[in-house]
This record gives structure tokens, C-alpha cells and sequence, in this order.
């Protein structure tokens, strides 16, 4: 097997960095409520970029039945070209990973396909679309679920065919008018391709390994810290789409003046509603809203001694001090910045930095799960 590319690494911490500012700018997007000001996919109003004349915004607005908001329509565009900036640098990693072998005409052919199935939604060809886009993610899917010597020759591919997910999530976004388990998935499949480049960049990087005698004591607290940390983002993403970060008012810690106010977890729980809603703005009465925004507080809760725990772990083990403390300082952030949002109204900047105090979150614990491993005897 050919040794990795000699820039593998490089590449791989930009997309790193890339990633991360897709994420924090889409939920910019998000919060500033312009998930829709593009009406279609991927062009808006019918443009690779957006309408900024008089002349493209009276014609955008003829043929369009959304009026033009040039002021958010170019927040929406602008996240998807660096969306596709970070998608050229996975195919770039996923090739240059698979270099050695024929696994490179697998990504070449499976990226055109998804290339073509783009051309053909454009042109309302909507099932010969979905064929070669599901065509192209399974083939992705085989070849990283293939054998192979090199770990990163199975990571690569596996997050080339989540990030077209992703940007399929994307599409769906805007074609559902916001659907919130579709808003919720885009979250989610975002800080996954974050955790994937993340790890590929550890792994491809020298030196970067920590080999601990002590790894059985400490990576199961990291792997419920992972799992609970998961667990609560998709909870804040369902809050968000949900529109149901200020259901309880400016209150803290009661709800609307009460401990356990009128709630309806039943329906505010309901992950699949039909589609042709449009859900911008929220289509849930007032004690669903609560019920969710309440399980979200609960879970911070959980959340908060599980990572306090993970932290304290790391700290009693020699050498991973810091790490312990980088948590607990991330992890009091967090909750600081949950707490600003409900008392503050929902800044904007704070409800921004919430999201990427998440990413902070997971980028430690999936560093660590990356770096540290066994000593060898």
C-alpha cells in the first residue's frame, strides 16, 4: 500500500476548520430566519449567486411567488458555495485516500453520478435524480464498508457519502419549507462530517497518538459523554426547528412562573407530520412548544454531570489534566450561554454561540476518542 499523501494531513485540518465554519455560519442562517429566503435549490431565484439589482430583483419576484430579502437571501447562498467548497476538499481527501487502488474510479464514478442526479433535479427530472443520487451514496457506502489496511482509506469515502447526504438534507430544507426532523438531520449530519474530518485529521497527523496504560478506565466515560452529547444536540436542534427556545418566556429555572407548567409531549414529539406545510415560524401550540423545551432543560441537566464526570475522570488521570479542564470550562460555557438565551430573549450572537459551544463540546470528546489508544506491549 502506497504511504499517505504527504499533504493528507493538511488538507484534512482545513476542511477541519472549513467544517466548523459551515456549521456556526448555517446556524447564523438558521437563527436569523433566512433557512428559506432562497426559494429553490441549489440556485437562488434561478442564480449561482443571489439577487442583488433592481433589474434580477423585480424579475426574481415575478417568478417567484417568496419575495425577494436580499438582506438574508445572501446568508442562505453564501452557506451553500461553502458547503460546496467543503465538499470539493472530501472528494479531494476520499480520492487521495483511495489513490492505491480502484476504489478511486468507485468515488470518481459514484461523485459524477450525484454530479448528474443535480443536473437532473434542476430540470425537474425528480425520480431519474433520486435514482443516481441514491446509486452513487450506496456505492460510497460499499467501498467504505469495504476491507481495507488503512482505516482512513474507509473514513474518507464514508464522509464523502455523508456529506452529499448532507447536501441532499440541505435541498430537502428548502423543498419542506423547514421541516423540522429535516432541519434537526441537518444539524446532526453536519456535526457528524465535522467528527469524521476531525478524526481523519488526528489519525493522519504524526505524533498525534496518546497511548494511555489506563484506556479500559477512561474510554467508556468519553463514549456515554459522546452519546449523551449527541443526544442533547439533536434534542436543541428539535428545539430550534420547533421554535421552542422561548416557550417558557425570560424564565429560569421555572417556566412560565411555574416547576412543571401545562406541557403536550405527545404532540410535541411527533417527528413526521406530512409535507407540504410550510413550518417557518412554527406550527406547535404553546404547551407542545413547552414540553419540548422542557425536555431540552432536562437533558442539559443529565448532560451536565455526565461531562462533569468524563472531566473529572480525565483530570485524575496523569497527562489528560488539561483536557479535563478544557471540558469543564466548555461545558459551564455551554449551560451559561443555554441560560443567556431563555433570560435574554434569544440574542442573536448568543443563540450563534450556543451552536458552536456544541461544536467546542464534541470537538474534545471526539479528539480525545481519536488520539488516545492502548500501550503496547
Amino acid at each position: 500500500m502506497l504511504p499517505l499523501h504527504r499533504h493528507f494531513h493538511r488538507i484534512a485540518w482545513l476542511a477541519v476548520a472549513l467544517a466548523a465554519g459551515v456549521i456556526v455560519f448555517g446556524a447564523f442562517v438558521r437563527l436569523s430566519h433566512a433557512g428559506l429566503s432562497c426559494p429553490d435549490w441549489p440556485t437562488c431565484y434561478g442564480q449561482a449567486a443571489w439577487p442583488t439589482h433592481d433589474h434580477e430583483i423585480s424579475a426574481a419576484n415575478e417568478a417567484f411567488a417568496r419575495p425577494v430579502e436580499a438582506h438574508k437571501a445572501w446568508r442562505e447562498q453564501f452557506h451553500r458555495h461553502i458547503a460546496a467548497t467543503l465538499g470539493v476538499l472530501v472528494l479531494l481527501l476520499a480520492l487521495l485516500a483511495r489513490r492505491a487502488d480502484k476504489g478511486v474510479w468507485v468515488i470518481l464514478a459514484a461523485s459524477g453520478a450525484v454530479a448528474v442526479s443535480i443536473a437532473l433535479y434542476m430540470n425537474t427530472h425528480y425520480i431519474a435524480s433520486s435514482v443516481l443520487a441514491a446509486i452513487g451514496e450506496m456505492a460510497l457506502l460499499g467501498l467504505a464498508l469495504r476491507a481495507a489496511p488503512e482505516p482512513l482509506a474507509r473514513l474518507a469515502p464514508l464522509t464523502l457519502a455523508v456529506i452529499i447526504f448532507q447536501a441532499l438534507l440541505g435541498m430537502w430544507t428548502v423543498t419542506w419549507l423547514l421541516k423540522p426532523v429535516v432541519v434537526m438531520g441537518h444539524l446532526l449530519g453536519g456535526l457528524a462530517t465535522f467528527s469524521l474530518l476531525l478524526t481523519m485529521a488526528w489519525r493522519s497527523t504524526a505524533g498525534r497518538d496518546m497511548p494511555r496504560a489506563d484506556l479500559a478506565r477512561i474510554r467508556p466515560w468519553l463514549w456515554i459523554a459522546l452519546a449523551v452529547l449527541v443526544v442533547q444536540i439533536a434534542l436543541g436542534g428539535w428545539t430550534s426547528a420547533n421554535y421552542a427556545a422561548l416557550a417558557c418566556g425570560a424564565d429560569f429555572p421555572t417556566c412560565q412562573g411555574q416547576w412543571w407548567p401545562n406541557h403536550d409531549f405527545q404532540q410535541g414529539f411527533v417527528l413526521w407530520r406530512g409535507i407540504g406545510v410550510d413550518y417557518e415560524g412554527g406550527v406547535l401550540d404553546g404547551p407542545a412548544r413547552v414540553a419540548i423545551h422542557l425536555a431540552h432543560r432536562i437533558l442539559a441537566g443529565i448532560a451536565l454531570l455526565v461531562l462533569l464526570a468524563t472531566a473529572m475522570r480525565l483530570i485524575r488521570s496523569s497527562g489528560l489534566a488539561t483536557w479535563g479542564w478544557l471540558l469543564v470550562v466548555a461545558v459551564l460555557a455551554q449551560i451559561g450561554l443555554g441560560i443567556s438565551n431563555v433570560v435574554l430573549g434569544l440574542p442573536l450572537w448568543v443563540a450563534v454561540a450556543h451552536n458552536a459551544g456544541a461544536l467546542v463540546l464534541l470537538a474534545i470528546v471526539v479528539s480525545l476518542l481519536a488520539r488516545l489508544r492502548a500501550t503496547q506491549i
